[in-house]
Protein backbone atom coordinates (compact mmCIF):
# COMPACT_ATOMS: atom_id res chain seq x y z
CA UNK A 1 0.00 0.00 0.00
CA UNK A 2 3.29 2.19 0.87
CA UNK A 3 4.14 2.24 -2.33
CA UNK A 4 1.12 2.52 -3.96
CA UNK A 5 0.23 5.67 -2.33
CA UNK A 6 3.95 6.82 -3.59
CA UNK A 7 3.43 6.27 -7.35
CA UNK A 8 -0.53 7.99 -6.38
CA UNK A 9 1.36 10.84 -5.10
CA UNK A 10 3.32 11.03 -7.88
CA UNK A 11 1.01 11.22 -10.37
CA UNK A 12 -1.18 13.68 -8.75
CA UNK A 13 1.91 15.76 -7.98
CA UNK A 14 2.95 15.55 -11.80
CA UNK A 15 -1.37 16.17 -12.79
CA UNK A 16 -1.06 19.27 -10.72
CA UNK A 17 2.26 20.72 -12.10
CA UNK A 18 1.53 20.01 -15.90
CA UNK A 19 -2.36 21.54 -15.09
CA UNK A 20 -0.49 24.60 -13.88
CA UNK A 21 1.78 24.77 -17.33
CA UNK A 22 -1.64 25.31 -19.08
CA UNK A 23 -1.34 29.11 -17.56
CA UNK A 24 1.68 29.81 -19.25
CA UNK A 25 0.09 28.07 -22.47
CA UNK A 26 -2.75 30.20 -22.33
CA UNK A 27 -0.81 33.27 -21.42
CA UNK A 28 1.71 32.44 -24.36
CA UNK A 29 -1.41 32.55 -26.60
CA UNK A 30 -1.57 36.35 -26.23
CA UNK A 31 2.20 36.95 -26.91
CA UNK A 32 1.90 37.63 -30.07
CA UNK A 33 -1.17 39.96 -29.88
CA UNK A 34 0.54 41.99 -27.17
CA UNK A 35 3.85 42.52 -29.09
CA UNK A 36 1.47 43.54 -32.32
CA UNK A 37 0.08 46.30 -29.77
CA UNK A 38 3.50 47.39 -29.16
CA UNK A 39 4.36 48.46 -33.00
CA UNK A 40 7.12 51.00 -33.07
CA UNK A 41 8.70 49.86 -30.32
CA UNK A 42 12.27 48.76 -31.12
CA UNK A 43 12.36 44.70 -30.29
CA UNK A 44 15.28 45.29 -27.63
CA UNK A 45 13.83 48.03 -25.69
CA UNK A 46 10.38 46.16 -25.81
CA UNK A 47 12.43 43.20 -24.13
CA UNK A 48 14.31 45.43 -21.80
CA UNK A 49 10.99 47.34 -20.75
CA UNK A 50 8.31 44.18 -20.18
CA UNK A 51 11.22 42.03 -18.25
CA UNK A 52 11.79 44.90 -16.24
CA UNK A 53 8.41 44.96 -15.53
CA UNK A 54 8.29 41.04 -14.42
CA UNK A 55 11.07 41.56 -12.65
CA UNK A 56 9.83 44.70 -10.44
CA UNK A 57 6.79 42.43 -10.32
CA UNK A 58 8.90 39.63 -8.42
CA UNK A 59 10.29 41.88 -6.16
CA UNK A 60 7.52 42.73 -4.37
CA UNK A 61 6.28 39.32 -4.59
CA UNK A 62 9.25 38.24 -2.86
CA UNK A 63 9.82 40.92 -0.75
CA UNK A 64 6.72 40.78 1.46
CA UNK A 65 9.00 37.36 2.82
CA UNK A 66 12.11 39.46 3.55
CA UNK A 67 15.53 38.38 3.29
CA UNK A 68 13.76 34.81 3.01
CA UNK A 69 11.92 35.28 -0.41
CA UNK A 70 15.04 35.39 -1.95
CA UNK A 71 17.90 33.02 -0.55
CA UNK A 72 15.99 30.91 -3.19
CA UNK A 73 17.95 32.68 -5.38
CA UNK A 74 21.27 31.29 -4.30
CA UNK A 75 22.23 29.05 -7.12
CA UNK A 76 24.54 27.58 -9.32
CA UNK A 77 26.00 29.55 -12.20
CA UNK A 78 24.64 26.48 -14.51
CA UNK A 79 21.15 27.17 -13.25
CA UNK A 80 21.34 30.89 -13.77
CA UNK A 81 23.35 30.69 -17.42
CA UNK A 82 21.04 27.92 -18.76
CA UNK A 83 17.48 30.13 -17.71
CA UNK A 84 19.20 33.48 -18.50
CA UNK A 85 20.35 32.07 -22.19
CA UNK A 86 17.30 30.20 -22.67
CA UNK A 87 14.72 33.14 -22.03
CA UNK A 88 16.99 35.93 -23.12
CA UNK A 89 17.80 34.63 -26.68
CA UNK A 90 14.07 33.40 -26.66
CA UNK A 91 12.73 36.77 -26.69
CA UNK A 92 15.37 38.50 -28.28
CA UNK A 93 14.73 35.98 -31.45
CA UNK A 94 10.81 36.55 -31.03
CA UNK A 95 10.28 40.10 -30.72
CA UNK A 96 12.62 40.51 -33.68
CA UNK A 97 10.66 37.76 -36.11
CA UNK A 98 7.52 39.45 -34.70
CA UNK A 99 8.82 42.58 -35.94
CA UNK A 100 10.76 41.73 -39.01
CA UNK A 101 7.95 39.25 -40.35
CA UNK A 102 4.15 39.15 -40.30
CA UNK A 103 3.06 38.41 -36.97
CA UNK A 104 0.67 35.45 -37.79
CA UNK A 105 3.56 33.93 -39.85
CA UNK A 106 6.42 34.22 -37.43
CA UNK A 107 4.20 33.35 -34.55
CA UNK A 108 3.21 30.02 -36.65
CA UNK A 109 6.66 29.19 -37.10
CA UNK A 110 7.63 29.99 -33.63
CA UNK A 111 5.32 27.51 -32.51
CA UNK A 112 7.13 24.62 -33.83
CA UNK A 113 8.66 24.52 -30.46
CA UNK A 114 5.92 22.27 -28.84
CA UNK A 115 6.83 19.58 -31.60
CA UNK A 116 10.38 19.95 -30.83
CA UNK A 117 10.01 19.84 -27.34
CA UNK A 118 8.34 16.22 -27.67
CA UNK A 119 11.05 15.21 -30.14
CA UNK A 120 14.04 16.76 -27.95
CA UNK A 121 12.57 14.70 -24.94
CA UNK A 122 12.81 11.32 -26.30
CA UNK A 123 15.99 11.96 -27.50
CA UNK A 124 17.16 13.09 -24.23
CA UNK A 125 15.25 9.79 -22.53
CA UNK A 126 17.77 7.76 -24.91
CA UNK A 127 14.55 6.12 -26.41
CA UNK A 128 14.77 5.91 -30.39
CA UNK A 129 12.55 8.22 -32.64
CA UNK A 130 9.48 6.21 -33.41
CA UNK A 131 7.74 6.65 -36.96
CA UNK A 132 4.87 8.45 -35.66
CA UNK A 133 7.23 11.06 -34.35
CA UNK A 134 9.29 11.17 -37.45
CA UNK A 135 6.03 11.79 -39.43
CA UNK A 136 5.07 14.28 -36.83
CA UNK A 137 8.07 16.36 -37.11
CA UNK A 138 7.77 16.05 -41.39
CA UNK A 139 4.08 17.72 -41.04
CA UNK A 140 5.06 20.49 -39.29
CA UNK A 141 8.34 21.21 -41.44
CA UNK A 142 5.42 21.14 -44.31
CA UNK A 143 3.49 23.53 -42.59
CA UNK A 144 6.69 26.00 -41.84
CA UNK A 145 7.63 25.54 -45.66
CA UNK A 146 3.74 26.04 -46.72
CA UNK A 147 3.64 30.09 -44.65
CA UNK A 148 6.99 30.46 -46.41
CA UNK A 149 5.55 29.61 -49.92
CA UNK A 150 2.45 32.06 -48.86
CA UNK A 151 4.54 34.67 -50.74
CA UNK A 152 4.61 34.45 -54.29
CA UNK A 153 7.82 34.00 -56.27
CA UNK A 154 7.51 37.60 -57.66
CA UNK A 155 7.93 38.87 -54.27
CA UNK A 156 11.11 36.59 -53.31
CA UNK A 157 13.17 39.60 -52.65
CA UNK A 158 11.30 41.45 -50.03
CA UNK A 159 10.45 38.07 -48.03
CA UNK A 160 11.58 38.57 -44.43
CA UNK A 161 13.23 35.62 -44.55
CA UNK A 162 15.57 37.23 -41.43
CA UNK A 163 12.04 37.15 -39.44
CA UNK A 164 11.45 33.40 -40.92
CA UNK A 165 14.86 32.12 -39.23
CA UNK A 166 14.31 33.84 -36.56
CA UNK A 167 11.15 32.58 -35.38
CA UNK A 168 12.66 28.83 -36.08
CA UNK A 169 15.10 29.69 -34.34
CA UNK A 170 13.38 30.76 -31.00
CA UNK A 171 11.25 27.20 -31.68
CA UNK A 172 14.51 25.88 -30.79
CA UNK A 173 15.87 27.68 -28.11
CA UNK A 174 12.98 27.57 -26.17
CA UNK A 175 12.39 23.77 -26.29
CA UNK A 176 16.18 22.74 -25.82
CA UNK A 177 15.50 25.18 -22.85
CA UNK A 178 12.23 23.20 -21.57
CA UNK A 179 14.08 19.97 -21.64
CA UNK A 180 17.36 21.09 -19.83
CA UNK A 181 15.21 22.64 -17.23
CA UNK A 182 14.09 19.14 -15.98
CA UNK A 183 18.03 18.75 -14.50
CA UNK A 184 17.10 21.62 -11.87
CA UNK A 185 14.10 20.40 -10.47
CA UNK A 186 14.88 20.95 -7.68
CA UNK A 187 15.48 24.71 -7.60
CA UNK A 188 12.58 26.60 -6.77
CA UNK A 189 10.95 28.88 -9.52
CA UNK A 190 10.87 31.85 -7.48
CA UNK A 191 14.37 32.28 -9.04
CA UNK A 192 12.73 33.41 -12.50
CA UNK A 193 12.23 36.59 -10.71
CA UNK A 194 16.08 36.97 -10.62
CA UNK A 195 16.67 35.60 -14.28
CA UNK A 196 14.04 38.21 -15.39
CA UNK A 197 16.15 41.36 -14.05
CA UNK A 198 18.70 39.88 -16.34
CA UNK A 199 17.32 39.72 -19.30
CA UNK A 200 15.89 43.33 -18.93
CA UNK A 201 20.01 43.88 -17.92
CA UNK A 202 20.86 42.35 -21.34
CA UNK A 203 17.62 43.88 -23.53
CA UNK A 204 18.63 47.23 -22.19
CA UNK A 205 22.34 46.91 -23.19
CA UNK A 206 21.86 45.47 -26.17
CA UNK A 207 19.00 48.29 -26.89
CA UNK A 208 21.01 50.98 -26.19
CA UNK A 209 23.59 49.71 -28.69
CA UNK A 210 22.19 49.02 -31.58
CA UNK A 211 18.71 50.79 -31.80
CA UNK A 212 17.47 54.33 -31.01
CA UNK A 213 14.79 54.47 -28.02
CA UNK A 214 11.51 55.53 -28.72
CA UNK A 215 9.48 56.97 -26.44
CA UNK A 216 6.32 54.66 -25.22
CA UNK A 217 2.60 55.96 -25.79
CA UNK A 218 -0.45 55.36 -23.08
CA UNK A 219 -1.51 52.02 -25.45
CA UNK A 220 1.92 50.89 -26.12
CA UNK A 221 2.50 51.17 -22.16
CA UNK A 222 -0.24 49.07 -21.71
CA UNK A 223 0.81 46.57 -23.97
CA UNK A 224 4.00 46.65 -22.24
CA UNK A 225 2.98 46.26 -18.48
CA UNK A 226 0.72 43.40 -19.85
CA UNK A 227 3.73 41.34 -21.06
CA UNK A 228 5.56 41.87 -18.14
CA UNK A 229 2.49 40.58 -16.09
CA UNK A 230 1.17 37.62 -18.04
CA UNK A 231 3.45 35.97 -21.38
CA UNK A 232 6.88 37.11 -19.92
CA UNK A 233 6.07 37.09 -16.23
CA UNK A 234 3.53 34.59 -14.26
CA UNK A 235 3.94 32.45 -17.31
CA UNK A 236 7.73 32.15 -16.60
CA UNK A 237 6.67 30.98 -13.31
CA UNK A 238 4.46 28.52 -14.36
CA UNK A 239 6.48 27.15 -17.12
CA UNK A 240 9.52 26.69 -15.24
CA UNK A 241 7.51 24.69 -12.20
CA UNK A 242 5.43 22.60 -15.31
CA UNK A 243 8.68 21.51 -17.11
CA UNK A 244 10.39 20.41 -13.65
CA UNK A 245 7.79 18.24 -12.07
CA UNK A 246 5.30 17.38 -14.92
CA UNK A 247 4.87 15.52 -18.13
CA UNK A 248 7.17 17.21 -21.33
CA UNK A 249 4.91 15.04 -23.12
CA UNK A 250 1.40 15.97 -22.03
CA UNK A 251 2.93 19.73 -21.85
CA UNK A 252 3.65 19.49 -25.74
CA UNK A 253 0.61 18.22 -26.26
CA UNK A 254 -1.41 20.75 -24.46
CA UNK A 255 1.10 23.71 -25.73
CA UNK A 256 -0.46 23.20 -29.50
CA UNK A 257 -3.63 24.98 -28.42
CA UNK A 258 -1.58 27.99 -28.25
CA UNK A 259 -0.57 28.31 -32.19
CA UNK A 260 -4.85 28.52 -32.84
CA UNK A 261 -5.94 30.61 -29.88
CA UNK A 262 -2.56 32.97 -30.79
CA UNK A 263 -4.29 33.12 -34.17
CA UNK A 264 -7.45 33.74 -33.65
CA UNK A 265 -7.07 36.83 -31.65
CA UNK A 266 -4.52 38.35 -34.22
CA UNK A 267 -7.91 37.36 -36.57
CA UNK A 268 -9.93 39.10 -33.69
CA UNK A 269 -7.83 42.57 -33.96
CA UNK A 270 -7.71 42.77 -37.44
CA UNK A 271 -3.84 41.85 -37.57
CA UNK A 272 -5.03 38.78 -40.47
CA UNK A 273 -7.07 37.85 -41.82
CA UNK A 274 -8.76 34.21 -41.65
CA UNK A 275 -7.65 33.02 -45.33
CA UNK A 276 -7.33 29.07 -45.82
CA UNK A 277 -3.86 29.85 -46.69
CA UNK A 278 -2.85 30.58 -43.49
CA UNK A 279 -5.34 28.32 -41.59
CA UNK A 280 -4.26 24.88 -43.76
CA UNK A 281 0.02 25.52 -42.19
CA UNK A 282 -1.71 26.19 -38.87
CA UNK A 283 -3.62 22.78 -38.93
CA UNK A 284 -0.87 20.87 -40.64
CA UNK A 285 1.42 21.73 -37.55
CA UNK A 286 -1.17 20.83 -34.87
CA UNK A 287 -1.66 17.58 -36.47
CA UNK A 288 1.92 17.09 -36.79
CA UNK A 289 2.57 17.35 -32.74
CA UNK A 290 -0.65 15.60 -31.72
CA UNK A 291 0.55 12.52 -33.89
CA UNK A 292 4.17 12.80 -32.02
CA UNK A 293 2.92 13.36 -29.06
CA UNK A 294 0.38 10.78 -29.23
CA UNK A 295 2.98 7.78 -29.77
CA UNK A 296 5.02 9.56 -27.19
CA UNK A 297 2.44 9.23 -24.41
CA UNK A 298 1.65 5.51 -25.15
CA UNK A 299 5.20 4.70 -24.89
CA UNK A 300 5.08 6.30 -20.94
Amino acid sequence: MTELSQVSTHSKTANSATAIGVIAVFLWSCLALLTTLTAGIPPFELLALSFAVAFVASLVVLGRRGIAGFRSWRQPWSVWVTGFVGIFAYHALYFFALKAAPAAEASLIAYLWPLLIVLLSTFSSGERLRKRQLLGALLGLAGTAFIMQLRTADNVAAAPIAGYLAAFACALVWSTYSVLNRHFREVPSSIIGGICGLVAVAGLVCHLAFETTVRPDFSQWAAIIGLGLGPVGLAFFAWDHATKHGSLAMLGALSYLAPLISTLLLIAIGQTHASPMLILPALLIILGAVIATVQRRTNI
